[in-house]
């Protein structure tokens, strides 16, 4: 079987990956040992695989939105209590940047799914639970994939919003969420400021977030994306006030950067918790990402936050946000404090295609000498020696 990172001829590089939609993204999954070893020959790799920098990604295999511009990269554990490693990749559309700064929820749910096909967790009869260790945010997530007869099962009637159809469920719980970039639930120790005359919270779980009142903004809060992404004024004002709200989280210059997001709030129309327009962070998101949801639901149980403030007045433990596509529910698990201990969702996925992405050798340049490269094709049945974890079903999942 030839190499599948040696050329296939002088200008071509051939790369197994697998295509997947996790929750409301979608993106190639990669394993680590199939993609270079330097951060920079890696990052060209991406950039040419998706096609950016292109607004349509028409020479790669990128969707042209940052919902579909999404990177996946799985390997060994690096730490006892996790299965693998999971290394998240936001690659820029229209210019040539990689950004490993933020986590994705939603292309964590297909990472459970696609770790048990590649070999990398053996599969339980009934339910498999993956240990997953989230590299950008340094934090320990569970995902509960359905495999009945020990094989992955897509297919099923849960239901999330922003997506069509159903299928099978995939249980997230994330045990170490807090801090995930800046070390603090509340990087500047208050629930509520002021940048440039505006209400704020700057608060970190699972992602940092500036959250804001749409009225703050004469907005209603329930405008769409298509609408949003129009106000040019709008989409300034928030990034100047994002690029403070960095500062001030210990973020640095955050010009270019994915992080922090923003959340527009406002209060629920439809029966839930309150109303989110995610930004992520120059476009409107057209459903809602997992781990702001989950930032947003920690935020409307701190008291004095914006969140706190549009939403319910009593704290709940099943916090249910609307946004464009329609809702997520976040269930928090609290302690004897009432603080978070952890925080769970139901999401879905599906393995859409498999195979090899053809990356032009001219579009990445030279790699660097002694880069290693290569690895097996086969995700699904072709495991390296050194990727078989031992057969055990029988663990327990961490308690809080």
């Amino acid at each position: 079987m030839p190499d599948p990172l040696k050329p296939t001829h002088a200008r071509a590089l051939r790369i197994p990956c697998v295509l997947m939609r996790g929750g409301t993204s979608r993106g190639p999954f990669f394993l680590e040992t199939d993609l270079p070893a330097d951060p920079e020959a890696r990052d060209r790799v991406l950039l040419a695989a998706m096609g950016s920098p292109h607004t349509l990604q028409l020479d790669g295999i990128g969707g042209g939105n940052s919902l579909t511009s999404k990177v996946a990269i799985v390997g060994n554990a690096s730490r006892p209590d996790a299965d693998i490693d999971y290394l998240f990749a936001q690659v820029a559309v229209d210019r040539a940047h990689v950004d490993l700064g933020p986590n994705c929820g939603n292309m964590l749910s297909a990472i459970g799914p696609f770790a048990i096909e590649a070999g990398l967790v053996p599969a339980c009869d009934g339910e498999t639970m993956v240990r997953i260790y989230n590299r950008n945010t340094a934090s320990l997530i569970e995902a509960v994939v359905q495999t009945p007869g020990k094989r992955v099962e897509y297919d099923g009637t849960t239901a999330i919003d922003g997506v069509s159809g159903t299928a099978a469920p995939i249980k997230l719980t994330f045990l170490e969420a807090v801090g995930s970039k800046t070390g603090s639930l509340l990087p500047t120790g208050k629930p509520r400021e002021l940048i440039d005359g505006v209400p704020v919270t700057l608060i970190d779980y699972a992602t940092p977030m500036l959250l804001v009142r749409a009225t703050d903004f004469g907005l209603a809060g329930d405008e769409m994306p298509a609408e949003l992404d129009a106000n040019t004024a709008l989409l300034a004002r928030l990034e100047e006030i994002r690029r403070e709200a960095g500062r001030r989280m210990g973020l640095g210059d955050v010009a270019g950067r994915v992080i922090p997001k923003i959340g527009l709030l406002s209060t629920a129309r439809q029966g839930g918790s309150l109303t989110s327009r995610y930004f992520t962070p120059d476009r409107s998101h057209r459903s809602h990402a997992v781990t702001g949801a989950l930032c947003i639901a920690v935020a409307s149980q701190v008291a004095g936050s914006v969140a706190q403030e549009v939403g319910l007045a009593d704290a709940a433990s099943l916090v249910t946000i609307e946004h464009p596509s329609g809702r997520i529910q976040v269930d928090l698990a609290l302690d004897a404090s009432g603080q978070v201990a952890r925080a769970s969702l139901v999401r879905t996925a599906r393995r859409i295609f498999e195979g090899h992405v053809i990356v032009p050798a001219s579009a990445i340049g030279a790699l660097p000498e002694g880069t290693a490269i290569g690895g097996n094709s086969h995700h699904d049945t072709d495991a390296s020696p050194l990727l078989q974890p031992a057969d055990d079903c029988s663990r327990q999942r961490l308690s809080a």
